[in-house]
């Protein structure tokens, strides 16, 4: 009997331990770490951009700036050693453009955007204010279930924009809304405050409703999507924007639209100066 009851005893304690070890595993689940670093030749505008996306989100990690351009997959050591498991890169090219890279680490998927029409929040100068640190609600635009590419970086950005709620350094608190907007084939990204007043009514009924409103605290700016890549800032090309034009294509159609300007004006200071001078009459002779 003795043998018996150690053995139940045993089995006893060994399910504590695999139910404590399941719920461990279930909370390491949620566990979302997010190194945030740029590239040489960030201006004050983007990087202030940075600043803003680290202050609102308590689970990122910063790092200094990246000195390779070629070599990006040695991101993914970084983010190893700051026992990171997801990497937001802001890369900048010509000092002017800015590319903006969310990848899975180690083994992908990684998307690259082009970031556009950045507005920070000490620029915007918005009335809403939220607690630094706390939760925020993620707002998807019901498009981003109509076509697999766009599930996919909605699924990217649940687990680099979602706070886990075991975070070390979250607030107990829900009180601002991160909305990602569909909208001529790019995603616009803005911030909201939750704002809650008692209504004044005389109805007991309706006294306990509160009137929720939103709004806005900043920063926002525009993506546009480039390609998704299958790994990690590396690996085969598994979805590429068909209207994507780069930045380096735009200026050029721009100075050959200038150019074309300045050639039809020179064209018509020629053609002016040759009617003029065939339009010249000979002078009249002195009669006798």
């Amino acid at each position: 009997m003795a043998t018996i009851f150690k053995l139940t005893k045993a089995q006893k304690v060994l399910e504590n331990q695999e139910e404590s070890r399941k719920k461990k595993d279930k909370k390491s689940i949620y566990k979302q770490r997010v190194l945030i670093m740029a590239s040489r030749g960030i201006n004050h505008r983007q990087r202030h951009l940075m600043n803003d996306l680290t202050t609102l989100l308590p689970h990122f990690k910063k790092e200094s700036k990246f000195d390779q351009k070629f070599q990006l997959s040695i991101i993914n050591e970084l983010a190893e050693l700051n026992n990171c498991n997801n990497c937001v890169f802001f890369e900048v090219r010509k000092r002017q453009d800015l590319y903006l890279w969310t990848a899975k680490a180690p083994n992908g998927p990684s998307i690259k955007f082009h970031v556009l029409n950045i507005h920070t929040m000490n620029e915007l100068k918005m009335t809403g204010n939220c607690l630094k640190g706390s939760r925020s609600i993620l707002s998807f635009d019901k498009k981003f279930d109509s076509e697999p590419h766009w599930i996919l970086i909605k699924e990217v950005f649940t687990h680099i924009f979602g706070v886990p709620k075991n975070a070390r350094r979250v607030k107990p608190f829900v009180d601002h809304v991160v909305s990602f907007t569909i909208a001529d084939n790019r995603i616009w990204f803005r911030n909201f405050q939750i704002v809650e007043k008692d209504p004044i009514t005389t109805d007991k009924k309706n006294s306990n409703k509160k009137d929720i409103s939103l709004v806005e605290i900043g920063p926002r700016f525009v993506l546009n999507v480039i390609r998704i890549f299958e790994g990690s800032f590396c690996g085969a090309t598994i979805y590429s924007n068909p209207g994507f034009v780069s930045p380096n294509q735009v200026r050029r159609d721009i100075r050959i639209a200038k150019s074309g300007r300045y050639k039809t004006r020179m064209m018509a200071r020629n053609e002016r100066q040759i009617k003029l001078e065939n339009s010249e009459l000979p002078e009249d002779t002195p009669s006798e």
